[in-house]
């Protein structure tokens, strides 16, 4: 593989982006969903960004890119319409061996950003290793399609089953065949279906009693939300 496949946690991180349009704003986005500390440098600014500043949500330097620029950050983005500038940053964030990805420039990143599948805590990248962004995002529409709300809903109730059972004492080793049963069960389309006596029933065969997905999953899956099979 050209690339090493990783999740990088950058929540409190510094994060730059180079460049204030239209593709620097997508960029800066991302990153505060992810919880980085943002910093902007570009001449100009769309919109989006002038109200992130003012609600002090990053730091906004409307001015022109310079080398001090990069200092204690952690990851860089460049994001201009101006290649000979992206390069330049480029090549600062290298002799420093900083993360750097400059958009739709490949060659000129130390990481790539992939296409990303997001339904709740379940989160899947796809990476054509820069040869085709066009067909990462088919397949990124794709996988929507195939992995629906139910996939966030299932991954709640499996962590707070896994949360339960730890406080419970039982050793990590002893839950493996448990989570098997459950996850090769037909809970997903239980799930889909709101089919709580169909889940309750599964839980309590794997767990025994104490185990319901109501109350497991209060704020998602209420009982009078559900249906049963009769």
């Amino acid at each position: 593989m050209q690339y090493y496949p990783i999740f990088v946690d950058i929540r409190g991180r510094n994060c730059l982006v180079v460049g204030g349009g239209d593709v620097g704003t997508r960029k800066v986005e991302t990153l505060l969903e992810c919880g980085a500390s943002v910093t902007v440098v570009s001449i100009d600014a769309t919109e989006t960004l002038k109200r992130l500043a003012k609600d002090q949500c990053i730091t906004l330097a409307l001015r022109a890119y310079r080398s001090s620029d990069l200092d204690s950050k952690f990851l860089i983005i460049g994001a201009t319409n101006d290649q000979g500038l992206n390069q330049q940053v480029s090549i600062d964030a290298e002799k420093r061996n900083l993360l750097c990805n400059i958009a739709d420039r490949p060659a000129a990143c130390n990481f790539i950003l992939p296409a990303i599948v997001e339904q709740g805590d379940l989160v899947m990248a796809i990476s054509t290793s820069g040869k085709s962004p066009a067909f990462a995002k088919k397949l990124r529409k794709d996988l929507e399609k195939q992995f629906g709300e139910a996939y966030a809903i299932f991954l709640n109730l499996m962590g707070a089953i896994r949360n339960r059972l730890l406080m419970e004492n039982h050793a990590p080793e002893q839950h493996k065949p448990l989570f098997q049963k459950i996850i090769h069960s037909d809970i997903i389309l239980w799930i889909e279906n709101r089919q709580s006596q169909e889940i309750d029933r599964l839980l309590f065969d794997v767990l025994g009693s104490g185990y319901t997905v109501g109350e497991l999953l209060k704020p998602d899956f209420s009982h009078n939300e559900t249906k049963g099979t009769k």
